[in-house]
């Protein structure tokens, strides 16, 4: 396999979608679609680890775009609510194909983790329990923690670019072990890098900024409603209103439900929820598929569909929305230093959460030995992390199969 990490900062702009030609058009469809539907399908460990596998595919390995174009789009990502690392997905299919691009990424990368938390619900209704695998994330989870490592090593040489964003993503690392709003730190530092790099110079420029959605429209429209009215109407309506304000991650997601599915309008119970949750941790894709399963749970079929589209169909309508000014802020000198910021904060806020993956998967001996030499796989010999993901399963069910793990 071909090694070119230098090289791949002076990647060309690619032939915009709308000068290709039909059959050329159609290729770059195809592409998106294997990508991402595959990416769905093995990208387990949450946004973290779903960010440092598009990053090996994207910039690495296909050389679709720039590692500073993919951290633009990533800091973007940061500002509007939404799970992250689909927004990243869509965001890449825009780039690639436009507005059919921008469908087919996303709806590739749901799909398959979709289907899955669909099959599993429809077990759990029967049978009232969560299949026990346990074994498959033993080994899977050290190698997610070697690829989060490669990603960030490979993201953070473009975000620290300076003194001002060192001490930023330094700081950003504090902040989210000392447990601060992800959001608030954010919008902050990057506002602390915009001053910065433009006090001295004395531009009186206001520039373009994304502010996010305030976060007390969580309270805003809330329907008390019981589970004799439950539809797959209630359902879609109830996951829009979650996939349009709902910043942070999935651990964030729970703190919400508890407080709407349970505590508020009494859906489902509180193993209910935790079993959800726990589906969606363990399951590839997007922990956001959490509303499959919910949905399924309160309105059957009908109703995990109606919480899959309404829980995704914000991030695809915020991105078409937002992803034409990005070019924009990199021209201001005022949203630039801006979006350093957050870029650099992104990359602190994900150490972070690569720090707490790692108390959780690092458990034993072999589990560190896996972890190692994950690293060296993907440091030295530049593995498609795919690989290492289903050795990572076969190692764990070996484990489970010799008693290793229960």
């Amino acid at each position: 396999m071909s090694q070119q990490p230098e090289g791949i900062e002076s990647i060309q702009e690619p032939v915009p979608y709308s000068e290709l030609n039909p059959q050329q058009q159609r290729q770059r469809l195809t592409e998106l679609a294997t990508v991402f539907f595959r990416l769905g399908a093995i990208a387990f460990g949450g946004p973290a680890a779903h960010i440092a596998m598009m990053d090996s595919e994207v910039v690495n390995r296909r050389q679709w775009m720039s590692r500073e174009k993919l951290l633009d789009l990533l800091g973007v990502t940061n500002l509007i609510p939404g799970p992250n690392s689909t927004e990243l997905a869509i965001h890449i299919g825009y780039e690639r194909a436009g507005w059919r691009g921008l469908g087919i990424a996303g709806v590739c990368f749901i799909l398959p983790a979709m289907v899955i938390v669909w099959l599993l619900a429809v077990l759990y209704e029967r049978y009232q329990t969560v299949p026990q695998v346990e074994w498959l994330l033993y080994g899977i989870k050290p190698v997610i923690i070697a690829i989060v490592l490669q990603a960030l090593w490979n993201l953070g040489k473009k975000a620290a670019k300076d003194t001002p964003t060192v001490i930023v993503g330094i700081v950003a690392i504090a902040a989210y072990l000392a447990g601060f709003n992800e959001v608030l730190v954010l919008l902050l530092l990057g506002i602390a890098v915009m001053v910065v790099k433009n006090w001295q110079i004395g531009r009186g420029t206001t520039g373009v900024f994304l502010l996010p959605f305030s976060g007390v429209l969580a309270q805003a429209g809330t329907a008390t409603t019981t589970n004799a009215s439950i539809s797959w109407v209630n359902v879609f309506l109830f996951f829009l209103k979650i996939g349009s304000i709902l910043y942070g991650s999935g651990y964030v997601l729970l703190a919400f439900l508890q407080r709407e599915l349970v505590e508020r309008n009494q859906w489902l119970t509180p193993q209910q929820l935790l079993d959800a949750v726990a589906i969606g941790q363990f399951t590839p894709g997007p922990v956001f598929t959490t509303a499959t399963f919910i949905g399924y749970l309160l309105a059957g079929n009908a109703g995990a569909i109606a919480g899959t589209i309404g829980i995704f169909l914000p991030a695809f309508v915020l991105v078409l929305l937002v992803n034409p000014w990005v070019p924009k802020l990199r021209q201001s000198p005022w949203a630039s230093g801006f979006l350093d910021g957050v870029n650099a904060a992104s990359l602190g806020l994900m150490a972070g959460v690569t720090y707490t993956l790692g108390r959780a998967a690092l458990v034993d001996g072999l589990t560190v030995v896996v972890a190692i030499l994950s690293a060296i796989a993907v440091f030295r010999f530049k593995l498609n992390s795919a690989w290492l993901v289903l050795a990572g399963g076969a190692i764990g069910l070996a484990a489970h199969l010799l008693g290793v793990i229960g």
